[in-house]
């Protein structure tokens, strides 16, 4: 298992690749080219430029003594065009064109050693929450869902509630060039149903899949986040049986999941655990993170500790262990804690503290899953 931790760029986050490397047990960067838009395809130089700053210490880093490297092997994401997801012409593309830039970019970072890339397939938004930095008992903030609050507000002004919370860091899947355009994409989906969705994505699938086959990097979808349709667009990526469904479409190993047990995790009754297991040999890419049910179909994230929600991470984590899982793993979000709430936001969910306290703890879960197996391996 390969540890991660997503960071968004030099100048675009908080955290800095030095406090990244003072991390224990993180040896990939999470990245993408955030100022891409979904459709665009990504040059060679660009890549190669951020696979370069990721994996190169600096000669002040070095003059300090600084010799721990990282790898770019997982990127996200490469975001999926909504002419893909509705089956036709929409913000000025074609669906084939915005595939065929979507399969060039997947070839040019295969040359570079990028060996996942992962994406979703939800349409519209790629997430939604109704309050960024929602207070907890103890003093720190989190993401925070209330359905109550989506039931009686528009997507035009839930687009502009998150995109003031994130102030002047970019928020992936909420762009402001895309949400400037929204009437016209949220016209694309009137009449399109899940089959639609499904058969949309199975096009996508049997166009990009053979480039992966062919150059060796895998595509991981992450779950809907959360876990169902909202403004009545279809999502088809929530449940496990959806999940199935899915990986149905296309049976190239290469096609497999990113799986974010917080994202499936919000649906009530859903068992984290149980997924992990079942798809075990389809997940590329995995994101733990802890949420806390508070009925109605709201919910905080909390901690990643499995005592402070509802997520079982400590049986997720032995569920790894015990398999030994051989893919990329990541905490995901985490609550902002100390000055992240005062004097230096980050973006919401992506501080630097309880992601490395995540980080720590799932670790020790692993370590100690690995030491008492049979064969008492070594933690990898």
């Amino acid at each position: 298992m390969k540890m991660g931790f997503r960071w968004y760029g030099d100048g675009n986050d908080t955290v800095t690749l030095d406090h990244i490397r003072q991390i224990p047990g993180v040896e990939t960067i999470v990245w993408s080219l955030h100022h891409k838009q979904a459709g665009e395809a990504w040059s060679q130089e660009e890549i190669d430029a951020e696979v370069a700053r990721i994996t190169t210490i600096p000669a002040e880093a070095r003059e300090r003594g600084v010799t721990r490297t990282f790898d770019a092997e997982v990127v996200e994401s490469v975001n999926v065009h909504e002419s893909i997801k509705v089956g036709k012409r929409v913000l000025g593309m074609d669906r084939d064109e915005a595939i065929e830039n979507y399969a060039a970019t997947l070839e040019r970072l295969a040359r570079a050693g990028v060996k996942v890339v992962t994406y979703n397939f939800m349409p519209v938004f790629d997430w939604l929450r109704t309050d960024l930095w929602h207070p907890l008992p103890d003093g720190s903030t989190a993401l925070f869902y209330e359905q109550a609050v989506v039931d009686r507000m528009d997507p035009a002004k839930a687009a502009d509630a998150v995109l003031s919370g994130a102030a002047e860091l970019t928020l992936p899947g909420w762009e402001p060039e895309r949400m400037a355009r929204l009437p016209e994409i949220a016209a694309a989906y009137e009449g399109v149903t899940h089959d639609d969705m499904y058969a949309h994505y199975e096009y996508f699938l049997d166009a990009v899949v053979p480039v992966c086959d062919e150059f060796g990097i895998s595509l991981a979808v992450h779950p809907d986040d959360p876990p169902f349709d909202v403004f009545g667009w279809p999502r088809v990526v929530s449940t496990k049986e959806d999940l199935a469904r899915v990986l149905a479409l296309n049976d190239s190993p290469r096609h497999g999941l990113a799986l974010c047990l917080g994202s499936f995790s919000a649906n009530e009754g859903a068992d984290a655990v149980d997924a992990v297991v079942t798809f075990m040999d389809r997940i590329h890419f995995s994101h733990v993170r802890n949420i806390k049910h508070l009925g109605g179909g709201d919910f905080t994230e909390v901690a990643h500790r499995a005592c402070e929600g509802d997520v079982d991470t400590v049986g997720i984590m032995r569920a790894y262990a015990e398999a030994g899982y051989t893919g990329y793993l990541r905490p995901d979000h985490g609550r902002h804690l100390w000055d992240e709430n005062t004097t230096h936001r980050p973006r919401p969910g992506y501080g630097l503290y309880d992601r490395a306290l995540g980080i720590q703890y799932l670790l020790g879960v692993w370590d100690a899953v690995r030491a008492a197996l049979p064969e008492a391996p070594a933690a990898r």
